[in-house]
């Protein structure tokens, strides 16, 4: 991979990172999503980094359950889904397109199905390490 590629992950690591630490003090970003693209930049991008970033606490308390044990408590899939949700909304409402409207209502069907049966519910106590 060249040299700008990985600058690439990098930068874009950090953006996501910058806004996922937004998510925690605004309630309508989703702070797991973003934490999740930062780690997967960071994997990309630079060993270093991927090391740093999964020894920060902020990795700790919202990423290492789900990623060791493909498992999130409750108020973090809500948060996800409702997110999703109200961004799947927005072209809902605005495009007139039955065909585009159906696409979008499976994806939220096929989302909830995911979420509820595919990733494990743990309690908050034992994701906040």
């Amino acid at each position: 991979m060249s040299k700008i590629v990985k600058f690439l992950y990098i930068v874009i690591g950090f953006v996501a990172l910058g806004f996922g630490v937004l998510g925690l003090i605004l309630p309508v970003l989703p702070t797991t999503p973003l934490l999740l693209l930062a780690s997967f930049c960071f994997v990309k991008g630079s060993e270093r980094f991927e090391h740093w970033f999964k020894g920060t606490k902020l990795y700790k308390r919202h990423l290492e359950t789900f990623v060791k044990e493909r498992a999130m408590t409750l108020k973090q899939k809500l948060t996800i889904l409702l997110f999703a949700d109200v961004m799947i909304a927005i072209p809902i409402i605005i495009l007139d397109s039955l065909i585009v409207r159906v696409m979008l209502a499976a994806v939220v069907i096929y989302k909830y199905y995911y979420f509820i049966n595919k990733i494990k519910t743990v309690p908050s106590s034992s994701a906040n390490l």
